[in-house]
């Protein structure tokens, strides 16, 4: 038998059913019943109030002539209007003829001074009725309404609480997405270039599959497991993957979705949600970017306790307390800054594991890529390992963006199937964006070409330099012109010289400008950007620096997270830490210039070339300056990510160009 919570078993047979026990029911409960009662009272008064047979209106001058023609019987007078009685069934005046036994006739302001000396004359019997509402009735059109609006936006209300057991509006209910288990979406054959997070969670996955395994030794599975990683590394694909594997309810929820403008909401959510994953057990819990609720309490401008994140914080660590691992609850969590997350979440007990998603390497991007193109018709010239080694630093998600980018830029093209040059395009528009189609002056493409013919001279000449392998003046971005350099293997340590190479090749552009013009422009603003952070990486993280030491001077990121946080260093070793970094990126321009100057010939010759087709790829640039390919050396990108273009970026205000 299968119970409605979808697991083997169900109700005995034999068991008795609890009783159902009448509630008293509040009386604003009763409101569709009292709106019915309402408005057959109004029905009741409309159609059932007393009346008499056929009456007719007449005019006051007629009612005088019919009271002088004694044809009135009798009237019945109020505040503004007078009804009576016909002694016949016709008036004794043409004007009362064909009328009816009763008439009603209103009375003028300025009329009625004789009317009552002129009905006595002619025995008329004159009544009057009072004009005072009734109390009942003055209360019913009064209130009646209001009553009725309010106890049927309260009915409504208590109908929606009581089917969704959230509480008032359903604020208290918990948002959290359920995922069919029986067809799995994800599973960790949709997943790559990831395997050692991957064999971590697949612990998870047998526990899932089979308790008893773990539970008959006395072991017990980590209550919660943190996913940490940059944006887009595949942190809530495996999340989904391991609820796909273990087929369970996965209850997939985003941290910021706790969190209302109404206090207390967001610990009603959190309880919730462990109390729908409890009654569904086994089931996974995934929060995604828990660094929305989870940083540290009492950093930044909060309010102690009395703060609506740090309750729902509490009410988290409240309950992955409270609940044992062997009710098959387990809960996944994703965030790119567990620097900040609060010390009470990461201790054995509430998250005991932590698995680092990090960046693919080469192999691993290469398998990424075969999986997101297994739907795309591929050409034959495509070589995903080639494509695989011209993206280093690429996560899960920007490789499946030039996947598609690809596919998109093919069938707009009319082709059957996706070539090379079509990736090699889409890698161009997301590493540099989409090309701007503005006219620039002579004089700006001279200065773009000669700029961009710096950068790529000097990436072919510095031998620790990455390989160049597109430059273009194509504007894109904010960026009139661009060159993109990437290594051709991975690799975890960089030596000083290959950061000296990359500030050297930054400051190309700069020293080509001012070679040949004597004056620099706007153009370098970007590449200035990049120098200067890896100068100040290498003094401040590094130990670069022989003034500065073999010290770590960079703030602690936890630090960071405080209201006034303090520099780890004095104001003295600040100026010497600034004075190292202008001697680092002096030294670095001033070999770039005498590069430039001893190579003056190829630096024309790549600069005419530009300002001839506008881009050009790494063979033309070789067969235009005459220098031989790179032997294949590891290397990536100073700080670990994606390669990034030594582009002259431009204030928008701006036009003059590098």
């Amino acid at each position: 038998m299968i119970d409605r919570s979808g697991r083997p078993g169900g109700s005995d047979p034999g068991a008795q059913r609890p009783s159902r026990i009448p509630r008293w029911r509040p009386l604003w409960s009763l409101a569709p019943l009292l709106l019915i009662i309402l408005i057959d009272l109004l029905v009741l008064n409309v159609f059932f109030a007393p009346s008499g047979t056929k009456s007719i209106s007449i005019p006051y001058s007629s009612f005088i002539s019919d009271v002088t023609g004694n044809d009135v019987s009798s009237i019945t007078s109020n505040s503004s209007s007078i009804s009576g009685t016909f002694r016949h069934e016709t008036g004794s005046t043409p004007t009362s003829k064909d009328k009816a036994l009763h008439f009603t006739t209103e009375l003028p302001s300025f009329g009625g001074s004789g009317l009552e000396k002129l009905l006595q004359e002619h025995h008329v019997t004159v009544n009057a009725t009072s004009t005072v509402t009734p109390f009942w009735e003055e209360l019913l059109f009064t209130f009646g309404p209001t009553l009725v609006i309010v106890g049927g936006l309260l009915y409504l209300m208590r109908r929606a609480a009581a089917s969704a057991g959230g509480g008032l509006f359903n604020l208290g209910r918990s948002q959290a997405r359920l995922y069919d288990p029986e067809r799995p979406a994800t599973t960790f054959a949709d997943v790559a270039g990831i395997e050692d997070a991957e064999e971590e969670l697949r612990e998870v996955v047998d526990f899932l599959r089979n308790p008893a395994k773990y539970q008959r030794l006395g072991g017990t599975v980590p209550k919660g497991v943190l996913l940490v990683g940059l944006p887009g590394t595949g942190k809530t694909l495996l999340a989904r993957a391991v609820a796909g594997e273990a087929r369970v309810p996965f209850f997939s929820i985003s941290a910021s979705e706790f969190i209302e403008m109404i206090v207390g909401v967001g610990a009603s959510r959190v309880r919730d949600l462990f109390a729908k994953a409890r009654a569904a057990a086994p089931a996974i819990i995934f929060v995604d970017e828990l660094d929305a609720i989870g940083r540290m309490r009492g950093a930044g401008a909060s309010f102690g306790g009395h703060d609506e994140r740090e309750q729902t914080l509490n009410q988290i660590l409240t309950e992955m307390d409270g609940f044992d691992s062997r009710e098959g609850v387990i809960v996944l969590a994703a965030t790119n800054r567990a620097d900040v997350l609060d010390p009470a979440l990461l201790r054995p007990g509430r998250f005991d594991r932590r698995v680092m998603v990090q960046p693919p390497d080469r192999v691993g991007r290469s398998a990424i890529l075969k999986i997101h193109t297994r739907g795309v018709p591929l050409d034959p010239d495509v070589n995903l390992d080639v494509l695989a080694s011209q993206t280093p630093g690429l996560v899960g998600a920007e490789l499946r963006n030039l996947v598609n980018e690809a596919a998109l830029l093919a069938a707009r093209r009319d082709r059957p199937t996706v070539t090379q040059a079509d990736f090699a395009d889409a890698l161009e528009k997301v590493l540099l964006g989409a090309a701007r189609r503005i006219v620039l002056s002579e004089d700006d493409r001279r200065r773009t070409a000669c700029h961009e013919s710096g950068h790529a001279l000097l990436g072919l000449l510095v031998p620790e330099a990455d390989p160049v392998r597109r430059v273009s003046i194509v504007p894109r971005g904010r960026a009139l012109g661009v060159t993109v350099q990437s290594p051709v293997d991975d690799r975890q340590n960089y030596p000083e010289s290959y950061l000296r190479a990359r500030i050297v090749g930054a400051l190309g552009g700069r020293a080509a400008e001012d070679l040949v013009y004597g004056v620099v422009t706007t153009g370098a603003e970007n590449d200035l950007h990049q120098v200067t952070g890896i100068a100040r990486q290498m003094v401040v993280n590094w130990g670069m620096s022989p003034k500065v030491g073999p010290l770590n001077l960079a703030e602690d990121p936890q630090e960071q997270a405080l209201v006034l946080p303090q520099r780890p260093y004095s104001d003295a070793t600040a100026q010497v830490i600034d004075s190292e970094v202008r001697r680092i990126v002096e030294e670095c321009f001033r070999e770039a210039k005498a590069l430039l100057a001893v190579n003056r010939d190829r630096l024309e010759n790549l600069t005419r070339a530009l300002l001839e087709k506008e881009s050009l790829d790494e063979e033309e640039i070789l067969r235009v300056t005459q220098l031989s390919p790179k032997p294949s050396r590891n290397g990536v990108a100073a700080d670990g990510s994606a390669p990034v273009p030594a582009e002259p970026a431009l204030p928008s205000a701006t036009p003059e160009a590098g």
